[in-house]
């Protein structure tokens, strides 16, 4: 008998159902069948292939352990797991007692090691270089980032100023799995290619189809694994050259550290391209590279490098730096409704934010994954203020309190505690240079663009599978089925 399990769509998280085990039971083996995992979530909705990788998993503790039945004289045998899960598994057991042999579905869940909280706060901003920062910025990032393991950067868009930097030692260090805000950049990647426009409804098998808004927004990783099919390695790997990755994002800062991006393709066996795409498998990104990505949606196309003044004389005689112009301009409009969503809608990974400040528009996406017992979460976005746009970074690391949503609740504590400093009754932002951009040697000398469009209205969508978690994280139902829970960790849901 063979079941059907949405192989496509595995962010279900629907119980597996094991037709050996079962047939096992119905024969009368003498022993209970060892039980097989299939494994659902936001890391794995690759082609039925693609097997789980190795990196953002962790192995589930009791993997290959057994567990006990409710009954004093039950007890069930669970069988080696198959494949690596990183917020849980969903297993069938084989469970014998008075009443015979009965399957039993268990749960296990992933193990962190990893501290969300510093013993001692005062670490967190130990060794920061802070005489060239606003300090109303500073202090607000100070404040909503707490006690929380991290870091927080706040970035002007116009000529890519790092205002305040908390946590340098982080922000500047080598970085980590960009997680879902890798989608960023294959969503620009597939819009510059023409493979998709911001309605086109991709399929994504059993009757599904979903536009790009939807998918930034909800975070739905079948949709970008298809993307990162159709484009194949060497696109993605262009396009993420072109935005910054692999790549130093700031100009003479010191102590900061390269991220990674890889020269060959995830193997097949560890989700390939598609899973590159999803949550950025096998690439490390620094908090830096994020923020001078958003900073050129922000502005218009303009990839600045980020530099970060140390003294009042250097806020003084500030010079912007342009890296290169992205031709993002036309795209951009297409891919806002979808960041807008992802802060505004029911659905959005990052509707958190809206539980501190709702003062004007805010523009983002979220990121949740794990390696080897460490949890990431990232918020990346812009908010639109009535005296210019700031661009922010958060990047979280820790264990279960760690995630995407959390990085964006901060973010909206951020812009609460900037509003209870009335810093945005100021009319511009202060002391930011108004010269036009010295340009890098080895790029075009062009123009800087203007700023970018407002989105349109976020469309009406159906139910489809989320990939992240969003504050106490729950599963969509599929049509004709019931709820099933999901793991906290979003990426294994």
């Amino acid at each position: 008998m063979k079941f059907d399990l949405f192989e496509r769509l595995r962010d279900r998280a629907v119980a597996a159902i094991l037709p050996v085990a079962l047939a096992c039971v119905c024969a009368g083996a003498p022993q209970a069948v060892a039980a097989m995992t299939k494994t659902y979530g936001a890391s794995h909705h690759a082609p039925a292939h693609a097997a789980a990788s190795s990196r953002s998993h962790s192995r589930a503790a009791s993997s290959g352990g057994a567990s006990k039945s409710r009954g004093a004289k039950g007890r069930a045998v669970a069988g080696r797991s198959a494949g690596r899960a990183g917020a849980g598994r969903n297993v069938v057991v084989v469970v014998r007692g008075r009443r015979g042999r009965r399957a039993v579905p268990a749960r296990y869940v992933e193990h962190f090691s990893s501290p969300s909280f510093a013993q001692n706060v005062d670490n967190i901003t130990l060794g920061d270089v802070t005489a060239g920062e606003d300090p109303l910025v500073r202090a607000s990032l100070i404040q909503a980032l707490g006690n929380m393991n991290g870091t927080a950067l706040a970035i002007d868009p116009k000529n890519g100023r790092i205002l305040a930097m908390v946590n340098q030692k982080v922000a500047l260090g080598p970085g980590a799995e960009p997680c879902s805000t890798i989608k960023l950049t294959v969503a620009l990647a597939a819009l510059s290619e023409g493979i998709i426009t911001k309605d086109t409804p991709v399929n994504l098998g059993h009757g599904y189809h979903l536009n790009l808004t939807y998918a930034l927004a909800r975070s739905v990783n079948p949709y970008f694994e298809e993307l990162g099919r159709e484009l194949g390695f060497e696109r993605v790997k262009h396009y993420a050259n072109e935005f910054g990755l692999g790549e130093l994002a700031g100009y003479n800062v010191a102590g900061e550290q390269l991220g990674r991006y890889p020269d060959h393709a995830l193997p097949e066996s560890k989700g390939g391209v598609g899973r590159m795409c999803s949550f950025g498998e096998s690439v490390e990104m620094t908090p830096m590279q994020l923020g001078a990505i958003v900073a050129s949606i922000a502005n218009g196309g303009s990839l600045f490098y980020l530099q970060h003044p140390t003294t009042p004389e250097e806020v003084a005689q500030f010079t912007p730096r342009l890296k290169r112009t992205l031709n993002i301009q036309k795209h951009i409009p297409e891919i806002l409704p979808g960041m807008a969503g992802a802060v505004e809608a029911s659905y959005g990974t990052a509707r958190s934010l809206r539980a501190n400040f709702h003062e004007f528009p805010v523009f983002g996406k979220t990121g949740t994954c794990s390696d080897n017992g460490t949890r990431f979460g990232w918020f990346a976005g812009y908010g639109d203020g009535p005296n210019g746009r700031i661009v922010t970074v958060f990047f979280l690391t820790g264990g279960r309190p760690t995630f995407g949503p959390k990085a964006a609740e901060l973010t909206g504590l951020f812009y609460r505690a900037l509003a209870d400093k009335s810093y945005f009754q100021q009319t511009a932002i202060p002391n930011v240079a108004s010269q036009m951009p010295a340009t890098d040697p080895a790029a075009a000398t062009t123009s800087v663009p203007g700023m970018s469009p407002t989105p349109a209205a976020i469309p009406a969508s159906s139910i489809i599978p989320a990939t992240e978690p969003t504050g106490t994280p729950r599963m969509a139902p599929l049509p004709g089925t019931s709820p099933a829970p999901c793991a906290v960790n979003a990426t294994v849901c």
